[in-house]
C-alpha cells in the first residue's frame, strides 16, 4: 500500500501544474519506480482496481509496455484488456502496445476477447514491432518473431478485416477501426497490394468516402495504398485498378466545394497519386492528365491551408519534366494555369486590418512557400515566360488607372521577386521591361516595398546593366524617406545588395552616400542604418588600397569622434547617448568586417590609425567597462580591428591585454576574456618579452578572478564566463605552452575547467574536452617532437593529474552516461586512454569508486562490472587501445538503459 500511495502522490503532481523542479522530481521518481522490483505487482493492482484514477491506470499500462519480459505478464495483460474492452481508449492502446512487445518475445500468445480490442491490437502490432527499440530481444529473434507475427499473418489479417467489414450489422466505429488497422499494415509493407486489390476491402475503402465518419480513415488507406505502388513498373496491374477509381473522384471536388475538410481529403488523394505516378504522367500524359487537372483544381481552392498539399507534386513533376528534351503541350498549359493561380493566391486581403498579427505573419510566410512553386513553373515554362506573364498583369492593372487596387499590382510584383533567383543576368528581354516599369508604379507602401525588393533581388542583373544604377539609387533613397518602417528596411536591403553586387560601379557615389549618412541616415532605425554601413563597406572593399583606406578613415572618424567625446565628457552621460554610441560601434564592426584586412603593409592613411584608435578606445573602456552592453559592443569591434591592422597592432597588443585583464578583474564580464583569447591566438607566437609577460598576467589574474566568482556563484550561473575562459585557455595551451604549463595558475585553471563538464551546454562541453585532450595528449609525452622543456611540461601535467585525476574521471564517466552530447564520445575515449597510459595504477584504484557513484538508473550494475573488467584487462596487459572498446561498450549499455527508462506522456 505504501508504494501505491507514493505512486499516486507522484502522479498527482502533474495534475497540479506546479513549479518546474517539482515536475522534474516527480518524473524522475516515476522513472526510477518503473525499474523497481515492486513496480509490476503495484501496477497490476492499480490496473485491475475499479477505483484507481485513470492517470494511475494509464501509467500502469505504460509500465507494462516499457519492459514486458515476464511470462506471467501475459495473463495479467489479457485480463486487463478484457476488463477495459469498453475503454478508456488510452489504456487499451497502452495495453495493446505492451502485448505487442510481449508477442515478439513469446512463442505463443492469446487473442483478445472482443472485436474492438482485437482490432486495436492488430493496429498497434506492426507499429510497435517496427518502432519500439526497448523490447529486449536480439536482432535474430526480432527478425524471426516479426516475420512470424507480421509477414506470415498478413493474408489472414486482410481476410479477417474483410470479413468484419462485410459482416451484417457492422458499426461505423468498427469499420473505422478496420481502416485504421489496415493502414498500419500497409505502411509496414506487410500487405500485398495485388492481392488486396482483388479483395472486397478495395471496393470498401472507396465506398467509405461517402461516409462522413469513415472519410478520413478511408483517405489515409487510399493514400498509403497508392504510395505502396511507387515502383510503377512492378505494380502496373495494381495501378490500372487504382487510377480509374481515383480519376472517378474528380467530380467530388465540385460537389463538395463548400466542405473544406472533404476537399482536403480529396486533395491528399490526388496529390499522392500525382507524386507517385509522375513518371507515368510524363510518359502517358493524356491517360493520366485528369489527375493533373484535379490537382490544379485543388491548387485553385480558396482555402490556403489546403493549397500547399499540392505543392510537392508540382515540384517533383517539374523536376521530372526538366530532364526531358521536350514538354507535352498539356503539361505546359497546366503550369501556365498554375502560375496565374499562385499569383491570385498571393493577393493580400482587401481589408488587411481584419487579419490578426499571427494571421498576417502566417500569410507572409506562406507567400514565400508559394514563391517556391513559381520557381517550379519557371523550370517548366522558362523564366522569361513567367516574368512576362507577371509583367503583363501589372501593366493591365496600371492601365485601369485609379480603379486598380494595390493588391492587384503588389501580387505580381512579389511573384517577380520570387522568380528573381531564376533570372539570367544577361537577359535583355523580360528584365529591362520590369526595370522600366518601376518608376510608373503607385506610391503605396506595399507596392514600394515590393518594388525595392525586386531591385534587391535583381542586383546581379543590374551589375551587367549599370545604366540602371543611378535611377535605382534615387528610388532607394526615396524609400529611406518613406514613413513606413517596412519600406525603410526594404530600402536598406536593396542598397546593401546593390553595393555588394555592383560595388565597382559605385565608387564615384561614395561622397553622396557619406552625405546621406550624415543627414537622412541619422533618422534611420539601427537595423536599417547597419545595412547602409554594410553597403558602403562593400563599395570601399572594391577600391584600390590607398583610396579604400582614405574612405574607411572618413566613415570611421564620424563614429570615433563620438566615442572620443563620450570618453572625455565631464558630465554624466545619458542612457540614450550611450545607446547611440553602441549603435555606432555596431556599425563600425559591420564595416570593418566587410572591408577586411589590408595585409601586413598598411596604406599610408592607416599607418598611425591603430595607435590613435586604441588611445580613444582605452580611455572609453576604462570609463564604461561596467556597462555590460557597451562592453559587448566595444570588444566585438576590437576583433575585426585587430584583423584589419594585422602585425601593425603588435606594439599595442600588451596594452590591450592589460586593459582586458584589469577590466575582467573589475567587472567579471566574459567579453573581456573572449577578446583576450582572440589576441592570444593572433599574437601568441610572437617573442616580445612584454607580450609574454602580458599573457602570463592575463592567465594568472583572470584565473584568480574566476575562482573568486565561483566562490559566490555556481558554475551553471556563469556559463558565458566559463565558456570564454576555457576558450582562452585553449589558445594559451596551444600557442604559449611556457606560460600555460609553468605558471602557478595551471592547477587552478585545470580544476576550474573541470567544473564546466557538469554543465548541460554542448559548446562548453566540447571546448573543455578539447582542452583536457590537448593537455593529456601533449607532445611532451611523445619522443617525436623534441623540446628542451618537455620534461617540465610532463611533470606539471602528471602532478595535476595525480591530484585531480579522480575527479576528472568522475566527470568524464558521469557525462558519458548522462548529458554529454553523442559526438563527445571520441574525446572521452582519447582522454581516458591517455590517463590510463600515464597513470595506470592510479586509474585502476580510482575506477571502482567512480563507478560506484554513478546512478544505477543510467548505468546497470552489470555494465559497470564489465567495464571495470575490460579496463583492468587492457591496463594490466598494457594494451591501452582496448580502453576504447571498453568505453564504447559501456556507452552502449548506458544508452540502452536510458532508452528503456523513458516514460511516455500520460496523455498518450
Amino acid at each position: 500500500m505504501d508504494s501505491i500511495q507514493a505512486l499516486l502522490s507522484a502522479l498527482e503532481v502533474f495534475s497540479r501544474a506546479p513549479d518546474k523542479v517539482s515536475l522534474e522530481n516527480a518524473n524522475s521518481w516515476l522513472q526510477d519506480f518503473q525499474h523497481s522490483p515492486e513496480a509490476w505487482s503495484t501496477c497490476n493492482v492499480l490496473l485491475l482496481s475499479p477505483d484507481a484514477p485513470v492517470a494511475a491506470k494509464l501509467f500502469a499500462a505504460q509500465t507494462f509496455r516499457s519492459k514486458p519480459i515476464f511470462f506471467r505478464l501475459r495473463d495479467t495483460l489479457i485480463a486487463a484488456l478484457v476488463e477495459y474492452h469498453a475503454g478508456p481508449k488510452a489504456i487499451i492502446t497502452q495495453l495493446c502496445l505492451a502485448i505487442a512487445g510481449l508477442a515478439l518475445q513469446l512463442p505463443a500468445w492469446d487473442n483478445a476477447a472482443t472485436v474492438p480490442v482485437l482490432l486495436q491490437f492488430l493496429k498497434v502490432l506492426p507499429e510497435e514491432l517496427t518502432s519500439n527499440t526497448r523490447i529486449p530481444v536480439t536482432d535474430d529473434e526480432y527478425r524471426d518473431r516479426s516475420a512470424k507475427l507480421l509477414a506470415a499473418n498478413s493474408r489472414q489479417v486482410v481476410d479477417l478485416l474483410s470479413m468484419y467489414n462485410n459482416a451484417s450489422g457492422v458499426t461505423l466505429a468498427v469499420q473505422n477501426q478496420i481502416f485504421e488497422c489496415l493502414r498500419t499494415w500497409v505502411v509496414a509493407g506487410e500487405v500485398d497490394t495485388a492481392t488486396f486489390c482483388k479483395s472486397s476491402l478495395f471496393d470498401g475503402i472507396f465506398e467509405a468516402l461517402a461516409s462522413d465518419l469513415l472519410f478520413d480513415s478511408a483517405v489515409d488507406v487510399i493514400c498509403e495504398l497508392t504510395h505502396e505502388t511507387q515502383e510503377v513498373d512492378d505494380n502496373m496491374s495494381v495501378i490500372e485498378l487504382i487510377v480509374p477509381r481515383i480519376i472517378a473522384l474528380r467530380p467530388k471536388l465540385e460537389e463538395c466545394k463548400e466542405d473544406p475538410e472533404k476537399i482536403r481529403g480529396f486533395a491528399r488523394i490526388f496529390a499522392e497519386a500525382g507524386e507517385t505516378y509522375r513518371l507515368l504522367i510524363v510518359r502517358h500524359t493524356e491517360t493520366f492528365y485528369p489527375i493533373v487537372e484535379a490537382i490544379g483544381q485543388c491548387s485553385a481552392y480558396p482555402d490556403l491551408d489546403i493549397v500547399p498539399i499540392t505543392f510537392p507534386f508540382w515540384m517533383r513533376l517539374a523536376q521530372t519534366i526538366g530532364k526531358k528534351a521536350s514538354v507535352e503541350p498539356l503539361l505546359l498549359e497546366a503550369y501556365k494555369a498554375l502560375t496565374n493561380i499562385i499569383i491570385r493566391h498571393l493577393h493580400f486581403p482587401s481589408d488587411t486590418n481584419a487579419m490578426t498579427g499571427q494571421e498576417a505573419d502566417n500569410f507572409r510566410s506562406f507567400r514565400h512557400v508559394m514563391g517556391d512553386t513559381l520557381k517550379d513553373c519557371c523550370l517548366v515554362l522558362g523564366t522569361d515566360a513567367c516574368l512576362l506573364n507577371a509583367y503583363g498583369l501589372v501593366t493591365v492593372g496600371l492601365s485601369r488607372g485609379a480603379s486598380v487596387s494595390w493588391q492587384e499590382i503588389e501580387a505580381p510584383l512579389f511573384a517577380m521577386r520570387s522568380m528573381g533567383a531564376e533570372v539570367d543576368p544577361s537577359d535583355d528581354n523580360a528584365v529591362p521591361k520590369i526595370m522600366d516599369l518601376i518608376p510608373s508604379l503607385p506610391s503605396h507602401p506595399k507596392v514600394r516595398y515590393a518594388a525595392l525588393l525586386i531591385i534587391s533581388r535583381y542586383t546581379e542583373w543590374v551589375n551587367r546593366h549599370p545604366d540602371y544604377i543611378s535611377f535605382q539609387l534615387q528610388y532607394i533613397s526615396a524609400g529611406f524617406e518613406d514613413s513606413d518602417d517596412e519600406v525603410n528596411a526594404a530600402a536598406g536591403q536593396a542598397l546593401k545588395h546593390l553595393c555588394q553586387d555592383c560595388k565597382q560601379h559605385l565608387t564615384d557615389f561614395l561622397p553622396t552616400l557619406h552625405t546621406f549618412l550624415k543627414t537622412t541616415g541619422r533618422k534611420l532605425a539601427q537595423d536599417d542604418r547597419l545595412q547602409v554601413y554594410e553597403a558602403i563597406a562593400y563599395v570601399i572593399s572594391a577600391m584600390p588600397m590607398e583610396k579604400a583606406a582614405e574612405s574607411l578613415k572618413t566613415f570611421s572618424l564620424d563614429i570615433l569622434s563620438q566615442i572620443h567625446n563620450a570618453a572625455g565628457q565631464v558630465t554624466p552621460i545619458s542612457k540614450q547617448e550611450l545607446k547611440d554610441i553602441g549603435c555606432g560601434l555596431e556599425s563600425l564592426e559591420v564595416m570593418l568586417h566587410v572591408v577586411g584586412p589590408f595585409g601586413d603593409h598598411l596604406p599610408i592613411a592607416c599607418q598611425n590609425s591603430c595607435r590613435e584608435a586604441w588611445s580613444i578606445f582605452d580611455v572609453f573602456i576604462a570609463k564604461f567597462a561596467f556597462d555590460y552592453d557597451t562592453t559587448e559592443r566595444t570588444t566585438r569591434v576590437l576583433r575585426p580591428a585587430l584583423a584589419l591592422f594585422g602585425r601593425s597592432a603588435l606594439p599595442i597588443a600588451p596594452a590591450v591585454l592589460s586593459r582586458m585583464t584589469s577590466s575582467f578583474e573589475a567587472t567579471g564580464f566574459s567579453a573581456f576574456l573572449w577578446i583576450a583569447g582572440k589576441i592570444v591566438g593572433r599574437f601568441g607566437r610572437e617573442s616580445e618579452p612584454a607580450l609574454q609577460r602580458s599573457f602570463q598576467a592575463l592567465f594568472e589574474r583572470s584565473t584568480n578572478k574566476l575562482l573568486n566568482i565561483m566562490q559566490s556563484k555556481a558554475a551553471r550561473d556563469i556559463p558565458d564566463v566559463l565558456e570564454d575562459y576555457v576558450q582562452m585557455l585553449l589558445q594559451l595551451e596551444d600557442v604559449v605552452p611556457d606560460v600555460f604549463y609553468q605558471s602557478s595558475a595551471f592547477p587552478l585553471a585545470f580544476r576550474a575547467s573541470m567544473a564546466t563538464l557538469g554543465l548541460i551546454h554542448s559548446d562548453i562541453t566540447f571546448a573543455a574536452l578539447d582542452l583536457f585532450r590537448g593537455i593529456v595528449n601533449h607532445d611532451c609525452f611523445s619522443h617525436s617532437t623534441p623540446n628542451p622543456k618537455n620534461d617540465l611540461y610532463a611533470t606539471a601535467i602528471k602532478t595535476v593529474l595525480e591530484k585531480e585525476g579522480f575527479d576528472l574521471i568522475g566527470y568524464l564517466l558521469s557525462g558519458l552516461v548522462g548529458d554529454f552530447p553523442e559526438d563527445s564520445v571520441s574525446s572521452v575515449i582519447s582522454i581516458f586512454r591517455s590517463i590510463s597510459t600515464l597513470l595506470p595504477s592510479q586509474i585502476l584504484a580510482w575506477l571502482p569508486v567512480v563507478l560506484q557513484q554513478l546512478p544505477a538508473t543510467s548505468t546497470p550494475n552489470e555494465a559497470k562490472q564489465q567495464f571495470l573488467i575490460d579496463v583492468s584487462n587492457a591496463v594490466d596487459a598494457r594494451q591501452f587501445d582496448k580502453v576504447k572498446y571498453a568505453i564504447l561498450s559501456f556507452n552502449r549499455a548506458s544508452r540502452k538503459a536510458r532508452d528503456r527508462r523513458r516514460v511516455a506522456p500520460l496523455n498518450e
